[in-house]
């Protein structure tokens, strides 16, 4: 009898063994297939996204096309259009209306820009310079003079940065820019391009600010597509990961990554300093004050030297421009008066309108920024000094007296007292 059960038990102990590698490979079949699945959802939705993105192809074929029937021309027209040593590489949109490209013109390496399509209204979040639902270069037309078309610079600047004495010097500047193949006059193809591009602040800020240290230098246009120099290291800290990777990273997590991954506390502070000498260059500047309506890390970058470059300055727009295109808009509260993340004005209530006044200035904002990103690794004895002058910094108000002085008196003692610690080491 025992043997009898005990031979049972030996038979039926295969037959368990069976249905458990039955389910075993089972559930390895299922996960395998769901991963394969999500894989191939996630795929399907970044090249759907990279599509929509990146339109580099379509960019190149408008720009040429009018390029090629004479309606625009520049300096890098030749080199994009007909000696095909201009190439789109790497795609860097996060719109698909604003293209961006990383860039190589010979043996130089730039960021290809070309505005796409366009706007036919006005979004304070997200979009301050709308296309006039008009032909696309379709100003200056056949038979303007070069003085009508100074003029029309001139009225544009007016417009864009308020009455200021040297607006003559400054369109001057421009036709000479304008003149791309420099055989000292400006034709109506260059005239055409030199009007299109100047509807964009970044690149008026880039003429502008073209003898600043900290803003990339222009390297060529075509219509509104331009070439600016590429920065080395794209954002204040952080790296560069995977897409795949960053899908799965909280977002806390990231940023404790990104003050992680920083250069030494020296080449920080030698960034910050050009970061603060940037914000000097456009605090009533020459032609008027710009804001900086988003301060955030990816639109600031450094070279090989820690030196600061402005990476993206599309959201530095002049203040006189904002304050027009801002007031009396309809709001219910402040959250419906901002422009980018960083540009705030208040909602009066009484008439439910936006007021023109904005709340911070440009280095209250570029403090918040640099708060933690010095105080982390400061020497202890610039410490609670640091802290000091950050904090003085962070309660900056655009209403406040004497605002001005005490802007100029802050940011000279940041650049001090950084200078000073970092001023006899190598990083300097």
């Amino acid at each position: 009898m025992a043997r009898r059960l005990f031979a049972g038990a030996w038979l039926r102990k295969p037959y368990y063994s069976q249905v458990r590698f039955s389910y075993m490979r089972m559930k390895y079949l299922f996960f395998s297939w769901l991963g394969v699945f999500i894989g191939s959802w996630i795929i399907y939705v970044q090249y759907s996204s990279y599509t929509e993105l990146c339109r580099g192809h379509d960019c190149k074929k408008i720009i040429c096309d009018k390029y090629k029937t004479g309606v625009i021309d520049g300096s890098a027209c030749s080199s994009l259009c007909t000696r095909q040593t201009l190439y789109f590489g790497k795609c860097l949109s996060t719109k698909p209306n604003n293209q961006m490209y990383l860039g190589a013109w010979g043996n130089l390496q730039g960021v290809i820009k070309c505005q796409m399509e366009e706007v036919a209204h006005i979004d304070l979040r997200t979009e301050l310079e709308p296309r006039k639902k008009t032909i696309l270069f379709d100003k200056p037309t056949r038979g303007t003079t070069v003085q009508k078309f100074k003029e029309m610079v001139y009225g544009l600047f007016k417009a864009k940065l308020g009455e200021q004495g040297n607006l003559p010097e400054l369109v001057n500047l421009i036709l000479s820019v304008a003149d791309g193949n420099k055989d000292g006059r400006v034709s109506l193809p260059e005239a055409k391009s030199a009007w299109a591009l100047l509807q964009l602040n970044e690149f008026l800020l880039m003429v502008i600010l073209q003898d600043k240290e900290h803003t990339p230098k222009l390297l060529g246009f075509c219509g509104d597509l331009y070439v600016m120099e590429k920065v080395e290291y794209t954002s204040l800290f952080g790296i560069s990961l995977p897409w795949i990777i960053e899908l799965f990273i909280p977002s806390g997590f990231r940023r404790s990554i990104d003050q992680w991954f920083t250069p030494s506390w020296p080449r920080k502070a030698k960034i910050a300093i050009g970061l603060l000498e940037f914000v000097e260059d456009i605090f009533h500047g020459p032609y008027g004050n710009f804001l900086m309506c988003d301060t955030s890390a990816k639109n600031l970058g450094y070279n090989d030297k820690y030196d600061l470059k402005m990476v993206d300055m599309r959201k530095i727009v002049p203040e006189m421009n904002l304050k027009e295109l801002i007031k009396d808009r309809h709001c219910e509260s402040d959250l419906d008066c901002v422009y980018g993340s960083d540009c705030r004005t208040v909602c009066d209530q009484s008439k439910m309108k936006c007021t023109t006044e904005i709340i911070q200035p440009n280095l209250a904002k570029v403090c918040h920024l640099l708060k933690d990103y010095l105080l982390r690794g400061a020497p202890l004895e610039i410490h609670e000094e640091l802290e000091k002058q950050l904090y003085s910094c962070l309660a900056l108000k655009v209403s406040a007296n004497q605002m001005e002085m005490e802007h100029s008196l802050i940011l000279n003692n940041l650049k001090t007292l950084l200078w000073k610690k970092i001023s006899h080491t190598n990083d300097s």
